[in-house]
């Protein structure tokens, strides 16, 4: 076993959810060599053809990856991670929650992906979209995988750069994960970000989705997402931007009462940022190399994957 290879305890959890066939050849490959050589890269950020030789071929490495990316199976590995972690007393999620994004400077080579004409269709991908248009769920793609141009890439005061939304439990492991051009405001992925948190339940039930409490930063101080809280019931811990407490105290009586805001629930809103150093510990997720934007969301969640099985 390689330095950050499964070991025989985070494979045994993970390999009864993994599919046995690609519906096209078969049986898959094995799936560990080929996972290993996923996290490698994700890890290093090294060039898929530049995979070591005991990871196998490159090319398959890079398609599982590719395939899984497009299909959500990242995605359902997470979640059902999660609901293992919240099965298990020790690692019990903590949903006392925070919301927050990173910013991700994107390489030279994730630029220059093809641009499918109007209802094409991409191998592997999705029928294509119409270029300018922002991200939409869309067949094969989990949601969250784009954005504005197609590819969740934009400009930004970083230069070319993508950005990542995330909410994170109280033990700072990231629960859901969105992909967005760099210049996206935060508060606009938001509900998005927090619709996509799905923990399967242990036996029957549905999954849960709905924190014990959120705290996030003045970015997410507006009215829609305070709204949506209360619709849904969440408490929350939101500071009040200084120009809406301006507004309000301007109104006087009509300007109604200012937001409840808890310091000390507040202050484990540090989670989130943990997460983010987490997430950022592997190299291809600190820095974007790949040029479709589910590819790198599939990135995300793989690290994220690993993040939950080593903790």
């Amino acid at each position: 076993m390689g330095r950050g290879d499964l070991t025989d305890a985070e494979w045994k959890r993970l390999r009864l959810f993994l599919p046995v066939s690609n519906g096209r050849c078969g049986r898959w490959r094995d799936h560990r060599q080929v996972i290993n050589g996923i996290l490698y890269r994700v890890r290093t950020g090294v060039q898929w053809r530049d995979l070591p030789e005991r990871f196998g071929p490159w090319k398959t490495v890079y398609e599982r990856h590719r395939l899984w990316s497009a299909d959500g199976t990242w995605e359902r590995l997470l979640q059902q991670v999660q609901a293992q972690a919240q099965a298990d007393v020790a690692g019990e999620i903590d949903w006392d929650i925070s919301v927050d994004s990173t910013v991700v400077r994107a390489h030279q080579h994730a630029a220059g992906a093809r641009r499918p004409a109007a209802g094409s269709r991409l191998k592997g991908g999705p029928a294509g979209r119409t270029p300018g248009r922002d991200a939409v769920a869309e067949p094969r793609r989990p949601p969250g995988g784009g954005g504005a141009g197609g590819e969740g890439l934009g400009r930004s005061r970083g230069g070319f750069t993508t950005k990542l939304h995330l909410t994170a439990d109280g033990r700072c492991r990231p629960l859901s994960l969105i992909v967005t051009p760099g210049q996206r405001a935060d508060c606009t992925q938001f509900i998005a970000v927090l619709e996509k948190i799905r923990v399967p339940r242990p036996g029957l039930g549905r999954p849960r989705k709905k924190p014990d409490s959120l705290a996030a930063d003045r970015a997410y101080s507006n009215g829609p997402v305070r709204e949506y809280l209360r619709r849904r019931g969440i408490r929350h811990t939101i500071p009040e931007k200084s120009d809406s407490q301006t507004a309000r105290l301007r109104k006087g009586a009509r300007g109604g009462r200012p937001p409840g805001f808890d310091e000390d629930r507040y202050k484990k809103r540090n989670t989130v940022e943990r997460a983010i150093n987490r997430m950022k510990q592997f190299r291809a997720v600190a820095t974007r190399y790949d040029k479709r934007g589910y590819v790198f969301l599939g990135t995300a969640t793989a690290a994220a994957v690993a993040i939950w099985l080593r903790t």
